[in-house]
């Protein structure tokens, strides 16, 4: 394991997601699947998102459209919410689906945009 990558990483998740998404997920790590958390803990969180040279408003960006034109909805939501820790706002974000509708399709941009819709309103709830 590499502590250094992956304390950064396991700060970055936190700093984006937030505590609770967290410690719900390292709560539920198992013998299993623990390879894998330490993999998107080093390289996707420690690496790709602790990388300072794409700020994180954008990196919500490319990773909501990226996941809405590879047909990954699973994760829509939680990216979502993370986007009121990484300052990409509901245009932003809709500008992300309006490029998958044309590069990637309508059908997926649609289902991507009604996740999103969804998620806001829980968003919306909760803060109630």
């Amino acid at each position: 394991m590499d502590h250094s990558r992956f304390d950064t990483g396991m700060t970055t998740r936190r700093a984006v997601l937030g505590d609770a998404h967290v410690d719900k997920a390292e709560a539920a790590k198992t013998a299993f699947d623990q390879p894998f958390q330490q993999l998107i803990t080093e390289v996707a969180w420690g690496t790709v998102w602790a990388d300072d040279s794409t700020p994180r408003r954008e990196r919500s960006m490319l990773t909501l459209a990226i996941l809405a034109a590879t047909g990954n909805f699973e994760e829509i939501p939680m990216h979502i919410r993370a986007t009121a820790k990484t300052g990409a706002s509901r245009d932003d974000i809709m500008q992300a689906f309006l490029h998958v509708a044309i590069y990637a399709g309508v059908p997926r941009a649609n289902h991507a945009i009604r996740l999103a819709k969804q998620t806001f309103a829980e968003m919306e709830q909760a803060g109630k």
